[in-house]
């Protein structure tokens, strides 16, 4: 019985500790768009800057472009894809993603439109850029503090181009989204739904 009570004990220790270390892996939120909605797969979104009415976009040349902040009007439509394939089609915090422009021009051109990091010399350090590879540029999204649907995109390298960290928080470098220190909080709006959102000054 003494045996049996400390089996019982130790497993119920266990799960609690595990819980407790990894809380975004037992209970992974769902990434909130700014009507409320959770973000899914496949589903095209505006990345908008909460801080003003910035929006991520590319150059006008879109196929092997930087990734560049715009006005609010001129952003292009991203789609996120779960690094590790799940039957979930909803995005969730701190999960590995694919991040994709929506260009069906560049694909059709076998151009790829996929995220990557890449050294700048131009730009004095690394940026995001296209032509990535689906599960080689890994990105997450997490949770902003400070206001409610807000949230913080940073690139999560697979080696360890940029530092020794797992993954490095992305802001506005000179108008291109690149590695940062500096708090870059950024809200997803439906593409479809662009247009009823007026995202200023906060």
């Amino acid at each position: 019985m003494k045996i049996s009570n400390f089996l019982v004990l130790s497993f119920l220790l266990f799960a609690f500790t595990a819980t407790s270390i990894f809380p975004h892996a037992v209970h992974a939120e769902a990434v909130i768009d700014a009507f409320g909605d959770e973000v899914r797969t496949g589903d095209r979104y505006i990345i908008g800057a909460a801080s003003n009415d910035f929006a991520v976009t590319s150059s006008p040349i879109i196929c092997n472009s930087d990734v560049l902040l715009s006005p609010m009007s001129h952003g292009l439509p991203v789609i996120f894809s779960p690094v590790v394939e799940s039957n979930d089609s909803v995005i969730h915090e701190d999960s590995y993603l694919n991040v994709d422009f929506d260009a069906p021009t560049c694909r059709m051109a076998g151009v790829s439109t996929m995220w990557k990091i890449e050294l700048r010399p131009t730009a004095r350090g690394f940026v995001v850029t296209t032509g990535g590879v689906a599960g080689l540029n890994r990105f997450k999204i997490t949770k902003y503090e400070g206001g409610n649907n807000l949230y913080q995109l940073s690139y999560c390298p697979i080696s360890e181009p940029i530092c020794s960290c797992s993954c490095v928080p992305l802001g506005n470098v000179v108008n291109r989204l690149a590695p940062s220190t500096i708090p870059f909080p950024v809200v997803f709006v439906p593409s479809n739904r662009a247009s009823k959102i007026e995202y200023k000054m906060v």
